[in-house]
């Protein structure tokens, strides 16, 4: 199948998984690939290669094909993002399922990763809460496997973040809700995956909207992790020249929080609040 038929079968729904050999194989699970007889030079050449699946199509006969990027492809990013060159197409019949491996005693017992991604303009008020959020958090001793970033407006950067997959994300940000200034919210974001709209996501490299850098995330990388937002409701994002500065209510809901992000990075570690829950 080359790039053309391919991008054909993307205009109808995606599939999450398919049957291969008894075995149910999905996004983001490991095939080795075995391309059938009488296939061009550069399929050949991938034969006995372990890849990824990146996705899952139909075509308007019912059949189903894949779409791979070869695991350890220095350029496997750039596949995963659908661009060409990096990703490969197969039939179900040209892969073979990996079976999960049995994970090591330092797997089973490794603590969740946490991302903390603080997000704002400090030019805007009470929109910088995120970024003096994750100021003030990381400058203390982390535990292993949490990480804190300050990513302001920077939304490709964040976006990139997302796909590194930690186990649980908390983005730190301004969260109007119509509650009073300083009101402190902590949101499972609803976030749908539409199939076929990756074209459609675009991201400024020097803005930010949260939902739009998480549905860009899922297009470039599939499925993502546990997504939270610690928010607060600003009074003001200041005037339209700018101010920096946050107002007092929400200066005040900084140092209120600390222990709350504190809290939930402690119910992650515990496993009170798993990445599937």
């Amino acid at each position: 199948m080359n790039e053309w038929e391919w991008h054909a079968l993307e205009d109808k729904a995606s599939l999450e998984s398919v049957s291969i050999e008894g075995a149910q194989v999905r996004i983001g699970d490991r095939v080795r690939l075995l391309p059938r007889s009488g296939a061009d030079v550069l399929d050949i050449a991938l034969a006995g290669q372990i890849a990824i699946v990146e996705a899952i199509e139909q075509d308007y006969e019912g059949k189903a094909h894949l779409s791979v990027v070869v695991e350890g492809d220095p350029g496997s990013d750039i596949g995963m993002m659908r661009q060409p060159g990096h990703r490969f197409f197969f039939g179900t019949e040209e892969v073979e399922p990996i079976g999960p491996s049995v994970p090591s005693h330092e797997e089973t017992n490794k603590s969740p990763t946490i991302l903390i991604a603080g997000i704002g303009n400090i030019f805007m008020g009470d929109d910088a809460f995120g970024v003096e959020v994750v100021r003030r958090f990381g400058g203390r001793e982390l535990p292993r496997g949490v990480r804190v970033a300050d990513f302001g407006i920077r939304g490709l950067d964040l976006a990139y973040a997302l796909i590194d997959r930690a186990d649980v994300t908390i983005l730190v940000d301004a969260c109007p809700k119509g509650g009073a200034p300083g009101d402190l919210y902590v949101i499972e974001p609803e976030i749908e995956a539409q199939a076929g709209a990756a074209e459609c996501v675009m991201l400024d490299a020097h803005g930010m909207n949260p939902m739009s850098v998480i549905r860009a995330a899922q297009m470039m990388g599939g499925p993502l992790g546990k997504i939270l937002l610690l928010g607060c409701e600003p009074l003001t994002p200041g005037p339209e020249q700018g101010h920096m500065g946050l107002s007092d209510p929400v200066a005040q809901a900084v140092d209120r929080a600390i222990p709350l992000l504190e809290s939930l990075v402690q119910r992650v570690l515990n496993g009170k609040m798993a990445a599937d829950s």
